[in-house]
């Protein structure tokens, strides 16, 4: 399916911040642009805006004068509807209520040709219902943008139940046309991104809760050692814990409540104390004036360690060995059931479990259980966590080891899956139940995640180079642990080990 010709009349209905970007996104591509917005002279003063921004970019030298007076030209404020009648496209970029945009959508459809693409940039509501009042329901999609919209890659493509899929096929391409990374995704609550990502929130902010470990330690975490751009409590501070606390209440009751998506009682607190983050100087970090950054906590150790024994296959532990050979480590080998020993300490990657309950379960002494890096070959910081019992002389023989090759510790109070394994497992599982529902493919999944949220791997892909096996594990270790129905394993991964296959084949 062809894309738009750039010829194609391009209508952007609301002139905030999401507006006025996805205007200029289409105006930069070539479309003759027109913005409307009902506060009069709000259009104007955001294509003012735009080419401020644009003017900054040509004196820095990131953007040719020629290209922004292009850009320029194509964008023209519109003082009422009616200006947007001969529109190929419209984009609706209001508020979110689902019943001012239906209201909209009506008006639209009786103003602009029958040919005219109706889109909404809605990042919560559904296609269908904004659809369901329309004379013409297939002309209505998804066309979800994310902010700002100039920078970000990811579109996602929102087919509701009656959406032709040729408008879908050639939004689509429009997209790819604009210089975006489109995705098609069906009308289900929170789309893929706003879906799959609730893990990464959810999961750092029950560890806080369970008194696991402070922010700054699991923002580490996840970034250091699990190849995340922010940690949650960043980014949510980032984001505003109203917007975010909000969406997830929305995505927790469109799906009947279901715990895998319940919300926290302490970004609730922050929300009702008006603490949302960056935008009010105060959320999980105090950004006021003079206030210091809180920095992670990290085990120290003056134990020199020459040699280790490995016990068996290691599994994703293994690029760890590498880098204790690079700094000459004696590694030996002999077989056994994944253990790495390091004097009297007993090593291995967390499975899930507590590590009293896998110490007391498998007999091991001096148990410390390691967390999940995207790379062990360059993570600077692990989580690690021991078994009650466990000597100090042992958790210093392995702060001294993760020392020797340049990894800081930082010790989490027991808790199963740690905090980087728990959050990928959880970010997977969530991704394979959206696959499951015919949500979106696995490489639209994992595009979205990378794309959207700028994730370091894609949670399918990462399911894969983990082991479906071992996430599956994991996920029934957390849900027979807590006794929660939230860690169940997807359908989809159960019937993936079973047959033994990829979701990347």
């Amino acid at each position: 399916m062809q894309a738009l010709n750039n010829n194609a009349l391009v209508a952007v209905i609301g002139a905030g911040a999401m507006g006025a970007g996805i205007a200029q996104v289409a105006a930069q591509a070539g479309h003759p642009v027109r913005l409307y917005d009902k506060r009069p002279g709000a259009a104007a003063q955001a294509i003012e805006g735009i080419g401020r921004q644009l003017s900054k970019r040509v004196e820095a030298g990131k953007l040719a004068a020629s290209a922004y007076d292009a850009c320029m030209t194509h964008l023209q404020p519109a003082d009422e509807l009616l200006a947007l009648s001969d529109a190929s496209l419209v984009i609706e970029a209001i508020v979110e209520n689902l019943q001012v945009k239906r209201e909209l959508f009506a008006q639209l459809e009786a103003l602009c040709r029958p040919d005219c693409i109706l889109a909404s940039n809605t990042s919560s509501l559904s296609i269908t219902s904004l659809a369901a009042g329309l004379q013409h329901p297939e002309r209505m999609i998804g066309m979800h943008f994310f902010n700002p919209a100039p920078l970000m890659a990811l579109v996602e493509i929102v087919c509701g139940l009656a959406t032709d899929p040729e408008l879908a096929a050639s939004l689509h391409a429009t997209a790819r046309a604009w210089g975006k990374k489109p995705v098609f995704a069906r009308s289900t609550p929170g789309f893929i991104v706003n879906r799959v990502a609730r893990p990464f929130y959810t999961e750092s902010l029950r560890l806080l809760q369970e008194g696991v470990a402070d922010c700054a330690t699991l923002d580490a975490l996840l970034r250091e050692a699990g190849g995340f751009r922010m940690g949650a409590f960043e980014l949510t501070d980032l984001i505003g814990h109203d917007v975010n606390y909000a969406v997830t209440c929305s995505v927790f009751d469109a799906y009947y409540q279901d715990m895998r998506f319940q919300p926290s009682l302490i970004q609730k607190e922050l929300v009702d104390a008006g603490r949302l983050g960056r935008k009010s100087g105060h959320g999980f970090y105090d950004y006021r004036e003079g206030a210091e950054r809180p920095q992670p906590a990290s085990l120290s150790s003056t134990t020199q360690v020459e040699s280790v024994v490995v016990e068996g296959q290691l599994g994703a532990l293994s690029p760890l060995l590498d880098r204790l050979r690079d700094q000459g480590i004696a590694v030996l080998q002999r077989d056994g059931r994944g253990l790495l020993r390091v004097g009297d300490a007993v090593l291995a990657l967390s499975d899930g479990r507590l590590a009293s309950q896998r110490a007391f379960e498998e007999g091991l002494s001096n148990l410390i259980l390691l967390d999940l890096a995207l790379d062990y070959r360059s993570a600077s910081r692990l989580g690690i966590s021991w078994a009650a019992g466990t000597s100090q002389a042992a958790i210093d023989q392995a702060v001294g080891l993760l020392a020797a090759v340049g990894i800081r510790a930082s010790a989490l109070r027991d808790s199963p899956g740690l905090c980087v394994l728990r959050t990928v497992a959880m970010l997977a599982n969530e991704g394979a139940d959206a696959l499951l529902q015919g949500v979106a493919s696995a490489a639209d999944i994992d595009l979205a995640m990378c794309a959207g949220v700028n994730y370091p791997r894609g949670p399918l892909a990462w399911a894969d180079s983990l082991g479906i096996a071992t996430v599956t594990t994991v996920l029934n270790n957390l849900q027979s642990t807590y006794g929660e129905e939230r860690y169940r394993p997807s359908l989809q991964l159960r019937r993936q080990l079973a047959d033994g296959s990829l979701f990347h084949e």
